[in-house]
């Protein structure tokens, strides 16, 4: 892979990879087909991990423990071939492995009788219709197949074809099928569409193109396997349930929260119309383009203060207009545009209309481009378009959006904005609430109309009723109308942020982590920054003499693994032909050949990683004359990976030399651009375990500074953020969590107070903690706050916790976990909670009885009311 896959992409893969080994094997020993689906919110990168798992199907991984499947033929089919060639661009972005003749496009002129093993072969609806080559020879049929006119599948019949091809495309599928040496694997992007469902008038036979390809029919056989994949995958799951013969596994639904938190996509959405009725298009399309003006000086800024400095996101401005823009609206749009920005180049404008042809607008030509080819043309910084663009666009650089369609299109302006949410760098900038948002313009709503928009992009109702949704962001995303973008507290002493620099956070731990590979990842990146030129080197020597060690201890061991590597054992039964006489059987051992050898080597590599297996093959060879050693060297690799305590020494050497590492470099780390510290937050986390990171400062922090009626909110000083005039809006907090403010800001010691943010981001403090069922989760405590004096500067997290919650206990475990591993750095832990009647009740999780307590509760409010808690105010 090109790309490094982010915590829950690596989870994903890994179901995938799962569902895929079983489906295969219920399809040859059972005959049983298979069917599941992927679903993840758009943006969370669903290709990428095709991608993955396409990778490790032919040529098998490692990382994920495993093996290739030799008959893996993969099927990707959609209904949309622009579709189609979008994925293929994105898969040979994404993959080093898969590109070139691995990816092939069936055209019309497609004539083989069985497709070929270790390719991903693309084909859309359209090239199964009536009229098209690929299918002819087969009869019309005579129901509609389709959900859109025009787009039918004809039944199977071996008429001879009018082109006189030998075989049709459904003779190819056939072949495939019934090849017991081929596995068939059908992805179904998109896998929504195609799968409505009929209603009870219609006759049964009327399937989609869709289902008549997974299902089979007319002589047709069922698909081995379908992938489906979606943001929302509802429709295609009932579809499955529906086929007869055809066994569901459980869906892979990847957690938006966790998506969110990557940093992929962007944290906020900002939302402006206006608050009084009138015609106020062209001022607020102004508004919108010197948004995306503003947008591209702190881009340009952020770019020049990295080190070295970084090439500058150039944001798009998108412009959506109705289905039947007038030429007055257009040309009225594009000089607003010109007047607002007089520096945007005269090729800077584009549209997407589907007429295809330029626009001819008061003498100037606006040309038409692919929507697919936006994102690299960075020349393009306006976009005219009408409804959603197309289905799988997204340009991480469109930051604006303006649009002038009416408050009962909402379905297309959120379908739009939703694919608009990628980060551009594919990283959240830290600290930065800004660079981490895009902006909506909506000259043609008001409040009202607003918040719905903002209820479907933050997942609380569905966006459409068509199955097209997957907008709604996970925990984490907010909505903003009215924000304002608060600064570095200039009255907080130099002090407080020094001890807030050294505030622990966690990371979420990962099920499949190796600690090898971790390893080298660090290794990797020591050299690459300069901070250890020869840290592969160094990591090597260290594993090397661990497992020269091993070898030493396990000498015994590796010489009987190595005896049964190079003797291949069987049995010859003899019988005599006619005869009732019980037969004999002989046994018999031949000598591996390289090809036996090399398979162990490969399954060494799965224990010790590839890497380090053919470097350790490298240092102990030994040659002589006509031998380079590497065949002994393998066997005695292989052999040592099949001792059973050699992969749990190995990981623990090199978990403890990354540990020492991490916490050798960690200052200079903190020092390289946020490009490169990224790397070294996503190794920090390639562990099982917690691992703790840094809080990083925030730069900018937006905040709503209205109520829902356009009231000013309420605020307080002395937060490390503040606007203008110090003060920080408290809008968002409850009446409890304002209570415990109230109460630390009025301790006579009280330095300053951090909201922090709800979504485990650079600029938060988060703690991990195992939800009910045992999945690893990220709380963030609501206060962190600061007392003392500038000689004595001492740090407290507060938390108001409600224990009328499901995970309440868990969150507590979390942090009582939390306090046992850093409690010396704080000056108080505490957990705060209202019991009946009002009264305030605190857990001190510093002391250890109280943390005791908590991990063997088995119910939150409970505790609250122990002997264990004290009252708080």
């Amino acid at each position: 892979m090109r790309f490094a896959l982010k915590d829950y992409q690596v989870d994903a893969v890994g179901d995938v990879l799962r569902n895929l080994a079983d489906a295969r094997d219920d399809w040859h020993r059972k005959q049983r087909p298979v069917a599941f689906s992927l679903t993840a919110t758009t943006g969370a990168g669903k290709t990428v991990m095709a991608a993955a798992v396409i990778e490790a199907l032919f040529d098998g991984d490692a990382d994920y423990d495993f093996e290739a499947d030799p008959s893996a033929i993969v099927l990707w089919f959609t209904d949309d071939p622009s579709l189609n060639e979008q994925t293929r661009f994105k898969l040979i972005d994404a993959s080093d492995r898969i590109a070139g003749s691995r990816l092939v496009v069936i055209e019309n002129t497609f004539n083989q009788e069985k497709l070929e093993p270790g390719r991903v072969y693309f084909l859309n609806a359209q090239k199964l219709s009536k009229n098209s080559l690929l299918v002819k020879g087969a009869p019309e049929p005579s129901d509609q197949l389709f959900d859109t006119p025009g787009t039918q599948i004809p039944l199977l019949d071996h008429t001879v074809s009018p082109d006189l091809r030998q075989f049709s495309f459904w003779d190819t599928l056939r072949n495939t099928i019934e090849d017991e040496q081929l596995t068939l694997y059908v992805i179904l992007d998109e896998a929504h569409r195609g799968m409505k469902t009929k209603t009870t008038q219609d006759r049964a036979e009327k399937q989609t193109t869709v289902k008549r390809l997974i299902n089979g029919a007319n002589g047709m056989p069922a698909v081995s396997v379908v992938w489906g994949i979606s943001a929302t995958v509802q429709r295609f799951d009932d579809a499955m349930a529906q086929a007869e013969g055809r066994t569901r596994y459980a869906p892979v639904v990847v957690d938006p929260t966790r998506v969110q938190e990557s940093g992929l996509l962007k944290d906020d959405i900002r939302l402006d119309f206006p608050s009084e009725t009138g015609q106020f298009d062209t001022v607020l399309l102004k508004r919108g383009t010197k948004k995306v003006v503003e947008s591209t000086a702190l881009w340009r800024a952020y770019a020049e203060a990295q080190d070295p400095p970084a090439d500058p996101v150039a944001p798009l401005l998108v412009v959506q207009v109705p289905n039947t823009p007038s030429d007055e609206l257009l040309l009225a749009a594009v000089a607003t545009i010109r007047e607002a920005w007089p520096d945007l180049p005269y090729d800077a404008i584009a549209h997407v209309f589907g007429e295809h042809s330029a626009l001819e607008l008061g003498g100037e030509v606006i040309p038409h481009v692919s929507p697919e080819t936006v994102q690299d043309r960075p020349h393009i910084r306006v976009l005219l378009a009408k409804d959603a663009i197309s289905t799988g666009w997204d340009c991480p650089r469109a930051e604006v959006l303006v649009s002038f369609r009416p408050a009962t299109d909402q379905t297309h302006i959120t379908q739009l904005l939703g694919r608009m949410v990628r980060a551009p760098l594919a990283r959240r900038i830290p600290g930065d609430d800004r660079l981490n948002s895009v902006e909506c313009v909506l000259p043609h709503f008001n409040r009202k109309t607003a918040t719905a928009v903002a209820e479907v992009l933050l997942g609380k109702k569905a966006d459409a009723d068509d199955g097209t949704g997957g907008t709604g962001g996970g925990g984490g995303r907010r909505v903003l109308v009215a924000p304002v973008d608060m600064q570095v507290n200039e009255a907080i002493p130099t002090s407080v942020w020094e001890a807030f620099d050294r505030l622990p956070s966690q990371t979420l731990p990962r099920k499949a982590a190796k600690p090898v590979k971790r390893l080298s990842a660090l290794a990797q990146a020591l050299s690459r920054d300069a901070l250890r030129p020869n840290a592969r080197k160094d990591a090597y020597a260290e594993l090397f003499g661990v497992l020269d060690g091993l070898s030493a201890r396990y000498q015994d061991k590796i010489e009987a693994a190595a005896y049964g590597i190079l003797g291949v054992e069987g049995e010859t039964l003899v019988a005599t032909v006619g005869s009732d006489t019980t037969p004999t059987s002989e046994q018999f051992t031949e000598l591996a050949d390289d090809r036996s050898v090399e398979a162990d080597f490969k399954a060494a590599g799965r224990v010790l990683s590839p890497d380090l297996a053919r470097s350790y093959a490298d240092h102990i060879a030994v040659a002589s004359d006509d031998d380079d050693g590497l065949f002994d060297a393998h066997v005695k690799v292989a052999a040592l990976a099949k001792v059973d305590d050699v992969q749990g020494e190995l990981d623990r050497a090199a978990e403890a030399l990354a540990k020492k590492w991490i916490g050798d470099y960690r200052v200079a780390i903190k020092g390289l651009a946020d490009e490169r510290r990224a790397v070294y937050d996503e190794i920090i986390a390639m562990s099982r375990d917690p691992q703790r990171i840094d809080v990083l400062r925030p730069r900018v922090r937006a905040e709503e500074t209205e109520d829902g009626d356009g009231k000013l909110l309420p605020t307080k000083p002395r937060h490390l953020m503040s606007a203008e005039d110090g003060e920080f809006p408290i809008g968002a907090l409850n009446t409890w969590e304002e209570r415990v403010l109230e109460a630390e800001m009025a301790r006579p010691d009280s330095l300053a107070w951090y909201r922090n943010p709800g979504r485990a981001s650079d600029d938060s403090l988060a703690i991990a903690y195992k939800d009910g069922k045992g999945n690893w989760r990220r709380m963030c405590p609501d206060f962190i706050f600061v007392h003392g004096d500038e000689h004595d500067v001492r740090v407290s997290i507060v938390d108001p916790h409600g224990f009328h919650l499901g995970d309440s206990l868990s969150k507590l475990r979390g942090l009582a976990d939390y306090a046992e591993q850093y409690g010396a750095e704080f000056h108080r832990i505490e957990s705060v909670a209202e019991i009946t009647g009002g009264t305030a009740r605190v857990l001190d999780l510093n002391v250890a009885a109280v943390r005791e307590a908590i991990r063997d509760a088995s119910d939150a409010e409970a505790l609250y009311h122990s002997d264990i808690a004290s009252n708080y105010l």
